[in-house]
């Protein structure tokens, strides 16, 4: 390496120069932190809304099976009930036969009460065939007596017959009274159900409302998405086009950039462009600018194009930001006066900014001194248009 001599005027507007370049990278790593904090905390707020919706439609879920099985209680229940309107139905049937019954003996009796009166008519009436009689009527009067036996065995059994049915028709006025008890119940689960059918109705119409509301807050936030995703996949599809255009041949790193050894473009110590090293730049640059400037989705998001010079440790530090910064401006220099550039205008583009050794390579806890000699080509975006583009999005709905 070799001392260069310069006014101390040149010497303080180039390290002006630099703080204003490490100020405005400094700006740009803070927006570039916001926007990750903001999709963050976007990617948070959307898990808890479908948590909350989640629980929602679990409870609806829980209350429907309870109304279910309040339902199948009172098909039961009224099941139940009609067993038992059956039952009694029987047991009606079975006091009109022993009513039935108890009205033929009843006419027995009446008619053996008839028979014996038109006997007793006849002895009145035939009072001198009384002696002829008597034999008769001593028969008769057995057969009375046996026939008084028997009305009294009938009227035991009309007794029992009237206690019997006293007792069933007591039996029937519970069953009577259970059954009134039974449909005021039924009434009254009948009305129960219609109003938790009625409620159910209504939880159904709201978590209809509720689900159209959440498929159309999905539908926005799906669109959200899409917009954030395409803002912050600009940086991603410039690489990939950087990649197809320049080919493996060239070395682009996952950030883009397009590295190119200082070996090949200048003598040591020298901030001078070699000629046999022009062409070869001329190439690359061409490359380069054309992936970036003939498409106008990428041209559009593009706000500068750097020319990093990067050196190796050895020597000072202001010694290596001075070299490294005359060498990115020797590129530039040159590179303004290729015919792209005045296509491009790229002069409202272009800047050049000297590294010193701050970015060396180190490959196994060891500086790779060669690797760390380097021009670097990076692009950087339109950070702010994007950054407030996001921003717009994610306070649409506050």
């Amino acid at each position: 390496m070799f001392h260069r001599k310069s006014s101390s005027n040149e010497s303080n507007f180039w390290i002006s120069y630099a703080d204003l370049m490490a100020g405005l990278l400094f700006v740009f790593i803070l927006l570039v932190g916001a926007i990750v904090s903001k999709s963050t905390i976007l990617r948070n707020n959307l898990k808890q809304k479908e948590q909350v919706l989640e629980k929602t439609s679990l409870e609806l879920n829980k209350t429907a099976k309870a109304l279910e099985h309040q339902a199948n209680k009172v098909n039961k229940q009224s099941q139940i009930i009609k067993e038992q309107i059956a039952k009694i139905k029987l047991k009606e049937e079975e006091i009109n036969q022993l009513k039935a019954l108890l009205a033929e003996r009843t006419n027995e009796l009446n008619n053996t009460k008839a028979v014996l009166a038109v006997t007793k008519d006849a002895l009145i009436l035939k009072e001198n065939e009384i002696k002829r009689l008597n034999q008769l009527l001593l028969a008769k009067n057995s057969k009375i007596d046996r026939l008084n036996g028997k009305v009294v065995i009938l009227q035991n059994l009309l007794q029992e017959s009237n206690t019997t049915l006293l007792e069933k028709d007591k039996l029937l006025e519970k069953y009577k009274e259970r059954v009134l008890i039974l449909s005021n119940n039924l009434t009254k689960k009948s009305d129960e159900l219609n109003l938790t059918q009625t409620k159910l109705q209504k939880l159904l119409v709201a978590l209809d409302q509720k689900q159209s509301r959440y498929e159309d807050l999905v539908k926005r936030l799906q669109s959200k998405r899409e917009k954030i995703k395409y803002l912050t996949g600009i940086r991603l599809r410039i690489i990939d086009e950087l990649k197809k255009t320049l080919g493996r041949s060239v070395d682009v790193t996952k950030d883009g950039a397009l590295k190119l050894n200082s070996n090949i473009l200048f003598d040591k110590d020298s901030s001078q462009l070699k000629e046999a090293a022009k062409a070869q730049l001329k190439e690359l640059f061409t490359k380069y600018i054309k992936a970036l400037m003939e498409n106008p989705a990428i041209k559009e998001n593009i706000d500068r194009i750097v020319i990093e010079g990067h050196t190796d440790s050895d020597g000072g530090y202001l010694y290596n930001l001075k070299l490294s910064q005359e060498r990115a401006l020797s590129v530039m220099n040159y590179l303004l006066t290729l015919p792209i550039a005045k296509r491009y205008s790229l002069e409202k583009y272009l800047t050049a900014s000297g590294r010193s050794f701050l970015d060396r390579v180190i490959q196994n806890g060891v500086e790779d001194k060669e690797a760390s000699r380097r021009i670097e080509f990076k692009f950087r975006l339109k950070n702010q248009n994007a950054f407030y583009e996001i921003e717009k999005i994610l306070d649409e709905d506050r």
